[in-house]
């Protein structure tokens, strides 16, 4: 009997087998894993014998035994320790983090047709070319987590013409800068940037000089960071000091979701030419806008901006100057702020110190009347647009407005019915794949906003980097007060996530998640429907991703909920192609009147119940049946 139990422990020591989710059945865990340690502190936590959630799981920290013992002895000792293994650390523990730039390349000095580049500090290209033709089709394409700098390009030729086509298209999480481009260009060359930074999710860019002291050239920038989603970017000279140049900017932040933009100047100082500037943060989402100069003590040259923050979705504007005391010239701007969704908009000067030779223009200026200073000697002020919210709002809120809340977001309880065919967003997870970390190490690092400085020590993150930035506002949303009947708590191991579920909900819990993402962005056809907890108001514990260098849930409890578990069809074959969970909110009480779900379903707080899908990776814990 007691040989028996002997091998019985060994057994159970050293062969730990894991199934039940179709891609991992049968893998077999080393016993001094952290995953292992997460399915026995499952068994120990969770009271009822359901099957284990392998989609929660699959997420604990893929760190083998020695990896463990190493990454934890470092953690334990000091930041710096763990700072210089940080690439190791983070490729064996499938953590977020952006690579070391590599070696900058030589100098660049004769015509050249590059055709793509990537994650390399490019230091300087086409310095001082006298005629001649360069280009530069790609740089850093479809990199997931790009980190580059370009210092300098196409700096003190004369009649030299460049093309640059595309720079950093389709990251994911990127940090790029842009030092300087087209700087001290003289007779007559032509310069053209198409595309920098197009849909990207998450950007931190950066472009500080371009064509500044230009002479007699004509330069264009078609696109800047157009489609991307939830980051920050700035742009801090264009045109700097040109004399008689012509420059044209298309497109700035363009089509863009929850972007902080800064645009710092823009034709300051310039003698003769013109600039014009059509879009600026056209079709956004929420924004955050800062436009501090434009034109600023130019001497006779002819300024447009066609439209800046057209049809956009709350946020807010601040725009400094335009034109403010120019020397003779022209200046027009046709259209400013036609958005809909009031949020804060402020223009303090334009035009304050005109004179009797200058001519300026304004056709349409949107919601908000918060002008300090308007050149008033020579009124030219064609249509100010007082318009109320709900005048703006049916004129632009139509089927080419592209911030309409995505079809199928936001439902009505009613629609989860059989037979039922409605819209299904987008489902699908777009952060970076990470794990958890084991909580033996997530305990020993920082976390928490006093302790940033620390943190980025040991991620390496600099000053306005993306890295940053990221932990920043990860740790602020954490940080924040939970709202009116919410419990919340930021979790960053599998065990943290079971300890927070349970202690709201009890230890007879079970977490669901929506099976896959097939039906995103089309119409899908409700199957069988089935009520947890037989379709009662219940409570329950969501758990959605941020954004941080390793695995961070944000899980919180609201009151009032009623969770559903769906078979979702094709409506055309009738063939079941995913299991989706919903869960709905009857109290809507505490919610802000523009939520994106009264924008969508009508009504208001309080009036209706809203629901929505859980997304790819997110996942709601409700007492077990």
């Amino acid at each position: 009997m007691h040989t028996n139990t002997l091998l019985l422990s060994i057994f159970l020591l050293f062969s730990v087998i894991v199934a039940g989710n179709r891609e991992n059945s049968g893998d077999s865990v080393n016993p001094f894993t952290p995953k292992a340690y997460s399915i026995r502190y499952w068994t120990k936590q969770i009271s009822n014998k359901l099957p284990k959630p392998w989609f929660l799981l699959n997420k604990a920290s893929p760190l083998n035994a020695a990896q463990f013992a190493k990454y934890s002895k470092l953690a334990t000792g000091d930041q710096e320790s763990l700072s210089n293994e940080i690439q190791s650390f983070c490729s064996s523990a499938n953590l977020l983090c952006f690579p070391d730039i590599s070696t900058s390349l030589d100098k660049h000095g004769q015509d050249t047709q590059f055709s793509s580049y990537m994650s390399k500090n490019f230091t300087n290209y086409g310095n001082k070319l006298p005629g001649g033709f360069d280009s530069f089709k790609k740089y850093a394409e479809n990199d997931n987590l790009p980190v580059n700098s370009f210092r300098q390009y196409s700096r003190g030729g004369a009649g030299h013409d460049d093309i640059f086509s595309t720079y950093a298209p389709n990251g994911n999480v990127i940090d790029q800068s842009f030092n300087t481009y087209g700087t001290g260009l003289a007779a007559f060359g032509v310069g053209q940037f198409k595309i920098y930074g197009p849909n990207v999710n998450v950007p931190n860019l950066r472009f500080t000089t371009y064509s500044t002291e230009g002479v007699g050239r004509k330069q264009s920038f078609t696109s800047y960071s157009k489609d991307t989603n939830s980051g920050s970017q700035s742009f801090t000279s264009y045109a700097r000091n040109a004399n008689g140049a012509v420059n044209d900017f298309t497109s700035y932040a363009n089509n863009s979701n929850v972007i902080g933009s800064t645009f710092t100047n823009y034709g300051e100082s310039e003698n003769g030419g013109g600039n014009t500037f059509n879009s600026y943060g056209s079709n956004a989402n929420v924004p955050k806008n800062t436009f501090k100069s434009y034109g600023l003590s130019g001497n006779a040259p002819f300024e447009t901006f066609i439209n800046y923050r057209d049809k956009s979705n709350v946020g807010d504007d601040n725009f400094v100057s335009y034109v403010d005391d120019p020397n003779s010239g022209r200046a027009h701007f046709q259209n400013y702020g036609q958005s809909f969704g009031e949020g804060f908009d402020g223009f303090s000067k334009y035009g304050s110190k005109i004179t009797a030779a200058q001519t300026i223009g304004f056709e349409t200026y949107g919601v908000n009347t918060t002008f300090n200073e308007y050149g008033k000697s020579i009124p030219t002020f064609a249509d100010y647009k007082n318009k109320t919210i709900n005048q703006i709002s049916s004129s632009l809120m139509g089927k080419n407005n592209k911030w309409m809340v995505e079809p199928g977001k936001f439902f009505r309880e009613k629609m989860l019915k059989i037979g039922t065919i409605m819209p299904m967003p987008d489902i699908q997870d777009k952060m970076p794949k990470r794990s958890f970390l084991p909580g033996v190490i997530a305990s020993k690092l920082p976390f928490s906003t006093s302790k940033i400085g620390d943190l980025k020590k040991i991620f390496r993150a600099g000053d306005d980097s993306q890295m940053e930035k990221m932990i920043d506002d990860a740790l602020m949303e954490c940080e924040r007060s939970p709202s009116a009947g919410e419990t919340k708590r930021c979790v960053s191991s599998i065990e943290d996530m079971i300890d927070f579920s349970t202690s709201v909900l009890g230890r007879n819990v079970v977490v669901r998640t929506t099976e896959n993402t097939k039906g995103s962005k089309g119409d899908i056809l409700i199957g069988s429907v089935k009520g947890i907890n037989g379709g009662k108001v219940t409570k329950s514990v969501s758990c959605h991703q941020s954004l941080f260098p390793y695995l961070v849930y944000y899980c919180h409890s609201v009151p009032k909920v009623r969770v559903y578990e769906a078979d979702i069809l094709d409506p055309n074959s009738k063939a079941e192609i995913n299991r989706g969970v919903a869960i709905c909110h009857v109290d809507t009480s505490a919610w802000g009147a523009n939520h994106g779900a009264f924008m969508a379903l009508g009504s208001g707080p309080g009036k209706i119940e809203v629901c929505h899908w859980i997304f790819e990776n997110d996942m709601t814990w409700t007492i077990a049946n």
